[in-house]
């Protein structure tokens, strides 16, 4: 029996091409193993997002080599944002041991390798297509199947805002929205095996069907998505401030099975930084958009990301963000420190002039803010009752999320795995909470 290795790296979109890769290689009838050093096929699904993500995925990369070099047949396959949409002639020269280089979302190349030719005149989408990789056959791999409860699909792929700092248009490719009939049909197989949460995906969510002539927005679709039978929940990210339109709100605040939780980056709170990083909004304009949230989505949780020491920002710049994220005291802050990346707007005309030790002192002073504030937050739900939906056991605890998407802990003998339960919250902290099963009457 012939086995496969995953090794993933990155956002949710790369989780979700990664479990596509793996139901195509099991279509191929390869079985997964979670040990390299036993597989016949290895796919390092890399990012590039940050040169810690790219210094990983070269690594990973070195460890593999010996393995080549004592079992020649061993198929290598890099893929995802390293090889970017036109990048695989470079890597060829620089990694020879790599027996094929697949472009982020598309495992054609790799099964038109393992097909020995079969598939190699096909169209690359079609090739997806064959081995259940993008229409609404998905069928989960095997160690997935029956175990997973909350899945990442991909509505929208690519991007096309390029914000000055961004790699991912360059990597990605333009935005392009998958068809209604694909997603809803995925999201039903899903159902079939299991899933209960869904999380629809895209670089810019909110701007799903744009591309699309007389096409449905997100709205639109999530309102499809929940007539799904099986689904319980639906989350979508992640949202652009520019997009997130009061249809959308609307349409959140009205389905009973999206959940109350929105991600929408503000990346910097500074007016100059934010044009200089072209996000086509000011401080002020975000601001009004999370009062509006709050306003349409009563009790709604609100996610932002943040970068700190991008090219030109000065301290009092930094203090507005600090400001900012204190004035609006958010769920959640993904920090990051800006990391220069080769072909980006900002590399190529900005001097990347903050030191990285002003970039770790800014990083860690909303890092402190944003435990204060959230620990605050949370501490609001102790001794409430709140749903949870639990998705694994994890050191002899079971571990799930409330529709605010707060993580919870609860001791039971019970297997809860995909069950929406009443708990009480016991203790909580700034990242997660303890809780107690409520008895049923």
């Amino acid at each position: 029996m012939k086995k496969y290795h995953l090794w993933t790296e990155g956002c949710q979109m790369n989780v979700a091409d990664s479990q596509r890769v793996g139901s195509s290689l099991e279509h191929l009838g390869y079985t997964f193993t979670d040990k390299a050093e036993e597989a016949d096929v290895i796919v390092l699904n890399t990012c590039v997002v940050r040169q810690s993500a790219e210094d990983k995925a070269y690594g990973r990369l070195s460890s593999l080599r010996p393995l080549k070099q004592q079992n020649p047949d061993l198929v290598i396959n890099l893929m995802g944002c390293l090889v970017g949409v036109r990048g695989a002639d470079k890597l060829r020269a620089k990694l020879p041991f790599v027996d094929v280089f697949s472009p982020p979302s598309d495992p054609g190349p790799l099964i038109s390798f393992l097909s020995q030719g079969e598939v190699r005149a096909i169209e690359a989408d079609e090739t997806a297509r064959r081995f259940g990789f993008m229409d609404g056959d998905l069928i989960l791999p095997d160690h997935e199947r029956g175990q997973l409860v909350s899945a990442h699909v991909p509505i929208v792929y690519g991007c096309s805002h390029a914000c000055t700092f961004c790699i991912i248009p360059y990597k990605r490719g333009v935005e392009r929205s998958r068809p209604v009939g694909d997603i809803l049909g995925e999201i039903r197989s899903l159902a079939k095996q299991g899933v209960k949460e869904v999380t629809l995906l895209g670089q810019i969510v909110d701007r799903y069907g744009k591309d699309i002539p007389d096409g449905p927005n997100l709205a639109a679709l999530l309102r499809l998505v929940s007539e799904v039978e099986g689904i319980e929940r639906v989350r979508f990210l992640t949202s652009h401030p520019n997009y997130f339109t009061e249809e959308l709100m609307d349409a959140v605040a009205a389905l009973p099975k999206v959940m109350p939780h929105i991600e929408v980056p503000i990346q910097a709170g500074d007016d100059e930084v934010l044009a200089n990083m072209r996000r086509g909004y000011t401080q002020q304009n975000y601001r009004d958009l999370v009062a509006k949230i709050r306003a349409r989505i009563p009790d709604c949780s609100i996610a932002t990301d943040i970068i700190v020491g991008f090219p030109g920002e000065t301290d009092a710049q930094f203090m507005e963000t600090f400001r900012v994220l204190s004035d609006l005291r958010l769920d959640v802050a993904h920090l990051a420190r800006y990391s220069s990346r080769e072909g980006t707007v900002a590399t190529r005309s900005m001097d990347d002039n903050v030191s990285d030790d002003e970039k770790m002192r800014r990083f860690r002073l909303l890092e402190e803010l944003q435990e204060k504030i959230v620990g605050e937050i949370n501490q609001k739900y102790l001794g409430e009752n709140v749903d949870v939906l639990f998705e694994e056991k994890v050191k002899g605890r079971w571990r799930g999320r409330t529709p605010t998407n707060k993580l919870v802990f609860v001791e039971s003998e019970e297997d809860l795995r995909g069950r929406i339960e009443s708990v009480k919250v016991t203790w909580t902290g700034p990242w997660s909470m303890q809780a107690t099963l409520v008895p049923q009457n």
